[in-house]
């Protein structure tokens, strides 16, 4: 029998070789990955951590503080950290941030933010240069100041001053971290467009919801009217999310009872109420305004 000439075998080793990389790449090696992630001990220390960044981690059920946990090693091998503007990257500032991103999806069934790979910590705020549309349609370039910023291309950056105020301040409803994070959710459907991957059934509702809720946040803007919201989310879609995101989790009671809908769809969401760890705050009975009917 005549045998294959010795190129047709290089081309067979070969094409054997790129299938078995591919086949080791995309399901052996992150396989491996998240077996030596979850193969980590949870130090002392590193709990310590996360009961002082996530407060509420106390009352979470066992179940919950175990896949908190999870998840939290796991980000922690996943991701790379990079300390910029002269800060070391510690221990402190990776279970810190990785504590408060695995809340968001601590019920969700996903990878946690699998297309997110660096995360850039300064000490504290930054500037970035910004080109913004000015009077007459004139471009100018305008220097902004930043606690954080969310990229498509797999990078978030941090102000690790403004990380460690949110992590000890818990009840204000505002949290870099959360935001920043709820953008990389916001961005996984390919669009940061303040609606995130949801069952078909649901987007409907979502729409509803998120265009009432808007319109009422900027009509309460305008006016200087109080808002249980950072009147920042009136800027678009994608802050209206992030920023409804951190007051679900630092206010929700007075989000459920300034925007019933809003704080439903939340829950959804997420998979989860989380005023059940958290005591109702005394605080008067608000009297809804137009700005909240609009």
């Amino acid at each position: 029998m005549d045998m294959p000439p010795v190129s047709g075998w290089i081309f067979v080793i070969v094409i054997g070789a790129i299938l078995a990389t591919v086949i080791y790449s995309v399901l052996v090696y992150p396989l491996l990955r998240k077996r030596k992630a979850l193969a980590l001990p949870l130090s002392d220390e590193w709990r310590s951590i996360i009961e002082s960044s996530v407060p509420y981690y106390p009352r979470f059920t066992s179940e919950e503080q175990y896949h908190i946990e999870r998840l939290i090693k796991y980000f922690l091998v996943e991701k790379v950290f990079f300390g910029c503007g002269g800060l070391v990257i510690t221990d402190e500032i990776r279970v810190t941030i990785a504590a408060q991103a695995s809340l968001l999806v601590l019920h969700k069934a996903s990878d946690a933010y699998p297309k997110l790979h660096y995360i850039l910590v300064y000490p504290s705020g930054f500037s970035v240069e910004r080109d913004q549309v000015g009077a007459g349609g004139v471009v100018e370039s305008r220097r902004m100041h930043m606690l954080g910023e969310s990229w498509h291309n797999g990078k978030i950056i941090l102000s690790w001053e403004d990380v460690r105020k949110d992590a000890h301040e818990s009840g204000t409803g505002h949290n870099v971290v959360l935001h920043e994070f709820a953008h990389q959710l916001d961005s996984e459907t390919g669009a940061a467009n303040g609606t995130p991957l949801l069952p078909n059934k649901d987007y409907q509702r979502w729409a509803n919801v998120l265009d009432t809720e808007l319109s009422a946040l900027r009509y309460a803007a305008s006016l200087q009217i109080d808002s249980v919201m950072d009147k920042y989310g009136a800027t678009n879609e994608a802050e209206f999310f992030a920023v409804a995101t951190e007051t679900f989790f630092g206010k929700p009671y007075q989000l459920a009872q300034r925007h019933g809908e809003l704080f439903q769809i939340l829950v959804k969401y997420y998979q989860f109420d989380p005023r059940q760890w958290q005591d109702e705050p005394l605080y008067e009975p608000i009297d809804d305004n137009a700005a909240d009917r609009a």
